[in-house]
C-alpha cells in the first residue's frame, strides 16, 4: 500500500446495502466505511437509514442483508444524519482517496443519497479507485466480493456478509493483498472497467476514465489507456 500513502492523505473504503439496482429509484438502507490514515484505522461508520414513511423493504433485500423493516424503524437514523456522518470521514483532508468494491454502483447511490442533503461537493476532492476493476485484471470470472475474499486466501479474516460495514472492511484486507502482490494500485485510480458487452452501468462520472473489460486478461486494463 506505500505507493497509495505516498499520494493520498487518507483512504476512506465504503459499501452500500439498498433496495434494489436502480440508483435513481432505490435507496441506500445501510452505509458502512472505514477510514484509514497511515495504514492504520482512524474512524468508520455503520449506519441503517430509515425509509420515506409507508415504505417497505422488498422481500429479497431482506433475506440477502438480514435487515427488516423492524430494524430500520428501530435503529435507523434519517437520511440527513447519516450524510453528514459519512461527510465526516472526508472532511478536512487535502488528499483523499474513496475506494469501494464496484465502486461505479455505490458511487452512483451515493451521489443520490447525498444530493438532497446539499452535500454533493465531498466527493469533489477524492480520487477514486475501483477494487472490482483491479480484481478483474487479476483472477478470471466469477468476480463478486466472496470470489475475490476467497481467491486470496482471506476468509478467516474477511466475510462478504451483504452487511456494509463488513463489506468494506473485507474489502480493506483485499485491497492491503493485492497491493502486496503488484505494486500497481496507483495505475488503477479514476480507472474503471465496464461491462465488455453491455458497457457502462448508471451515470458516467467526469472524473474517470472507463474501459471495457473482459472478464479473461491477457494484460492489464490500464495498458489500453
Amino acid at each position: 500500500m506505500e505507493e497509495l500513502w505516498q499520494q493520498f492523505d487518507r483512504i476512506v473504503v465504503f459499501d452500500t446495502e439498498t433496495t434494489g439496482i436502480e440508483f435513481g429509484k432505490d435507496r441506500i438502507i445501510e452505509l458502512g466505511a472505514v477510514s484509514l490514515e497511515a495504514g492504520a484505522e482512524t474512524g468508520s461508520l455503520d449506519v441503517l437509514v430509515r425509509l420515506p414513511e409507508g415504505a417497505r423493504l422488498p422481500p429479497f433485500i431482506v433475506d440477502l442483508t438480514g435487515i427488516t423493516d423492524e430494524q430500520l424503524l428501530a435503529e435507523g437514523v434519517d437520511q440527513a444524519e447519516a450524510a453528514e456522518d459519512f461527510c465526516r470521514l472526508l472532511e478536512g483532508c487535502e488528499r483523499p482517496l474513496l475506494v469501494a468494491y464496484n465502486a461505479q454502483f455505490d458511487l452512483n447511490f451515493l451521489y443520490h443519497f447525498l444530493r438532497p442533503c446539499g452535500r454533493v461537493a465531498v466527493l469533489g476532492p477524492p480520487r477514486f479507485l475501483d477494487a472490482l476493476t483491479v480484481y478483474r485484471d487479476r483472477r478470471d470470472y466469477p468476480h463478486k466480493l466472496c470470489n475475490a475474499i476467497e481467491a486470496y486466501g482471506l476468509g478467516d479474516t474477511a466475510v462478504n456478509s451483504h452487511r456494509a460495514v463488513d463489506d468494506a472492511r473485507a474489502t480493506v484486507q483485499l485491497l492491503e493483498a493485492m497491493a502486496a502482490e503488484r505494486g500497481d494500485l496507483m495505475r488503477y485510480i479514476d480507472l474503471f472497467g465496464t461491462h465488455p458487452k453491455y458497457g457502462l452501468s448508471g451515470r458516467r462520472i467526469s472524473s474517470v476514465t472507463y474501459r471495457p473489460q473482459s472478464y479473461r486478461r491477457e494484460r492489464p486494463l490500464y495498458d489500453e489507456i
